[in-house]
């Protein structure tokens, strides 16, 4: 990922449970079929590392065949796409390897693509976190394709001439080439070209370019883009302006951060939502953000109020009401939390019930972890009155929190366990209070600060794994700990260790963790006895 924006912060919107597990996977087999350049007729999923142990629970079944028939992530035909498979007569199967070591990321799926046109590919796709993917592998060659700009891929042979055809052909279509690289296995033999584009590139375009004889296939990517109207274009002028400020604006750390803050006299939100126009315009498209995180916030109301009207049951059948009863003991005479906890835990956990029951998330960094945010926010909102705008700038500083944690270690429960989840989000929750609350951008950081150092170590034990139990508590827990973490700083506690270094330091113990603590449902509360008869009572045969 070359360049993070908002969207991979605070997104995609998709349907659960797991941002990894679900909308990356979708992500993985919609590039895939992509590249085969039409329905296959049939697809073998090879599922390595933690997608071996947890094919049903996660819905990465579902996922996959939903991507494979080009569903957006956020389309609720991914519950029943299976049926939907059927119909358009593509055949699947599903070959866990929980044995295998021949991957390097722990979310790897290997697919072997029978096309329409009797052409077998084999394609090998990583979930990175966050929804996003990348793939790694065609038929034995090592690639790199994020599909985050529109991509091509071109086979061809490796002769002289043919990478001068392809710019040429492009160019004459009008389409800038942004980056380019050729992944060869031997001089002279077969070879892949990649490029990422500014501009789409039309059918027009591609037929000009397997003109050439040397050319052997030449596949699209249109860029990953959330579901709604397509950005409005900007100039070459706006967009080479925008490269500019991007380079002036992206900042890599905390401290950083705090400096254009103060040489700009700028808040946290302010300085991230005018990195988010450059990245944005310099992509080529105008600056959609405001209208982007007023989508993302209704749909955090839609998850968060639902259940408490109508609960939902979950696919593995572990939740359904909970945050119902979290409701409605709020005004009860045992309500020991008060006022905004009571409502965050609640929302918080409604949350993960709609997450669990393939229902619409905003994965806030994560699909695991997407109840923090909009417990904290929505709880603020309802007992301190504010305002949707103010919200979304609430948003806007939580996503640079979340950037500079993705940026410099992990938001994936697959490397970082829990920590990395739910305690991002409860970082990030923290800072858009004391935002919120009118707090200065260096008690922003020591309430993100704070947030994950009382995180820290937190494992990824998900039962059965069904992002279920824990998950939904330790959302709750994620929006509590996240108020109080904003109350520490608001009161001018500050931290001994800083932001940047308890932000490297929570990245060095997720590495540290056993495999069987991240994401594989092997180790924790996953592996106890009570957790084991479940699953043997219940997950039987599915």
């Amino acid at each position: 990922m070359e360049t993070l924006g908002l969207t991979d912060i605070i997104g995609p919107v998709m349907v659960g449970p797991s941002s990894s597990h679900t909308a990356g996977a979708l992500r993985i087999a919609y590039m895939a079929r992509k590249l085969a350049g039409s329905l296959p007729r049939r697809v073998e999923f090879r599922l390595l590392g933690s997608f071996a142990h947890t094919l049903t629970g996660h819905g990465t079944d579902k996922a996959l065949v939903a991507g494979m028939l080009g569903f957006s992530p956020d389309d609720l035909r991914i519950r029943n796409s299976f049926a939907h498979a059927r119909e358009a007569g593509l055949h699947f199967e599903f070959t866990p390897l929980p044995d295998s070591d021949d991957y390097e990321h722990p979310n790897t799926i290997d697919m072997v693509i029978d096309g329409a046109d009797g052409v077998r590919m084999c394609v090998r796709g990583e979930s990175v976190g966050g929804g996003a993917a990348v793939i790694r592998k065609i038929d034995g060659v090592d690639v790199y394709i994020t599909g985050e700009n529109h991509s091509i891929v071109v086979q061809q042979i490796d002769e002289p001439g043919v990478l001068a055809h392809i710019a040429t052909c492009l160019s004459e279509h009008g389409v800038n080439i942004a980056t380019a690289r050729m992944y060869r296995e031997q001089r002279g033999d077969v070879a892949y070209t990649v490029l990422e584009t500014d501009q789409s590139i039309s059918e027009d375009a591609r037929e000009a370019i397997i003109a050439n004889p040397l050319i052997r296939g030449c596949r699209v990517i249109p860029a990953a883009t959330e579901a709604g109207e397509a950005p409005a274009p900007v100039d070459a002028d706006v967009q080479t302006r925008a490269l500019e400020d991007l380079r002036a604006l992206d900042f890599g750390t905390g401290r950083a951060l705090l400096e254009l803050c103060r040489a700009r006299k700028a808040s946290i939100s302010e300085v991230f939502f005018r990195r988010e126009q450059a990245v944005q315009e310099s992509r080529g498209f105008a600056d959609g953000t405001q209208a982007y995180l007023l989508r993302v916030l209704r749909v955090m109301k839609d998850a968060a109020f639902g259940p408490l009207d109508e609960p939902a049951n979950s696919m593995g059948g572990l939740l359904g009401g909970e945050a119902q009863r979290m409701a409605k003991l709020r005004r009860h005479a045992r309500n020991v939390c008060g006022e905004p906890i009571s409502s965050a835990a609640a929302y918080a956990m409604a949350v993960l019930e709609t997450n669990a029951s393939m229902g619409r998330i905003v994965a806030a960094p994560t699909a695991g972890s997407a109840g923090v945010i909009p417990g904290v926010l929505l709880s603020l909102q309802a007992t301190k009155g504010f305002t949707d705008d103010e919200l979304v700038r609430a948003l806007g500083c939580a996503a640079a929190v979340g950037y500079l944690i993705t940026r410099n270690a992990t938001v994936a429960g697959a490397e970082g366990g829990c920590q990395a989840e739910i305690g991002s989000a409860a970082a990030m929750a923290a800072a858009a209070t004391v935002e919120l609350e009118g707090g200065t951008p260096e008690q922003c950081l020591d309430a993100a600060g704070n947030a994950l150092t009382n995180m820290m170590g937190l494992v990824c034990d998900p039962v059965a794994g069904l992002v279920e139990v824990p998950c939904q508590k330790r959302n709750a827990s994620g929006a509590s700990t996240a108020l109080v973490s904003a109350q520490i700083s608001l009161a001018n506690v500050g931290n001994l260790v800083g932001f940047d270094q308890t932000v490297e330091a929570m990245y060095k113990v997720g590495r540290s963790l056993p495999f069987e603590l991240r994401e594989s449902a092997l180790g924790g509360l996953a592996a106890t006895p009570d957790a084991c008869a479940w699953c043997e009572s219940h997950m039987c045969g599915k």
